[in-house]
């Protein structure tokens, strides 16, 4: 079993100041609802029902918490947030979350990465592109920063080139990958960055923990409606 499968729900918290310190590196997964974050997390841990993904996108309230590590010991830990962007959500909780989420990203001590999800039929939203503008200076002080293109199925290949092309110009010096859970397009390669963030080289040029690196994924945990349907 692959590090991303050893995932298990740490904590959840509706507020900033609930969530417990973290001494080990820490992943942060954002996007706008409905742009597949759930189906992707779920897809990485080879967990059908690890991220929660509510049939009513937005309906997400907390920042969940969930740790990786073989054998009980966490060396690093993921961190589902608030879908945003769903018109059907008062606008007191969409001001309410945004500044949760925005106070979390530039502020949240151990943050190591962060993973912003997006539809690639719609690209990088204005709300993407201020997120994006929120943690700039974070990831130019070296915050790893990756965009995942989910969905990837439902573009053909030239498609997924030209959104690629454009999406690389956006990402403001962060990386760029397409993403598929019906066809499994990408989860190798995304297990193997976030492993790569959570285990930095050493001084003297070897991984920590190098035979930890994640495998392939097989199994098959959700299904393009699914994928569709959820955060």
């Amino acid at each position: 079993m692959g590090w991303m499968h050893t995932a298990r729900f740490l904590t959840t918290a509706a507020q900033l100041h609930h969530l417990p310190p973290i001494d080990v590196p820490e992943i942060a997964f954002v996007g706008r609802s409905n742009a597949g974050k759930s189906t992707c997390i779920n897809t990485l841990t080879q967990q059908k029902q690890l991220a929660f993904a509510s049939k009513k996108p937005g309906r997400t309230q907390h920042i969940n918490l969930f740790s990786l590590g073989k054998q009980g010991v966490t060396d690093a830990v993921l961190a589902d947030l608030p879908g945003y962007g769903y018109a059907a959500v008062s606008r007191s909780d969409k001001v309410r979350w945004q500044q949760v989420m925005v106070n979390y990203l530039v502020s949240r001590p151990g943050l190591t990465g962060i993973v912003l999800l997006c539809d690639p039929r719609l690209g990088m939203t204005e709300l993407d592109e201020a997120l994006l503008e929120v943690v700039r200076p974070r990831v130019e002080e070296g915050l790893k920063f990756l965009i995942v293109l989910t969905k990837a199925d439902k573009l053909t290949r030239s498609e997924q080139a030209k959104v690629l092309s454009i999406t690389r110009l956006q990402a403001g010096g962060g990386e760029v990958k397409m993403f598929s859970a019906l066809k499994k397009q990408g989860v190798d390669d995304v297990a193997r960055l976030l492993w790569q963030w959570a285990h930095p080289v050493r001084a003297e040029g070897t991984p920590a923990a190098a035979d930890g690196a994640p495998g392939a994924a097989s199994a098959d945990p959700a299904s393009d409606d699914e994928e569709s349907q959820q955060e």
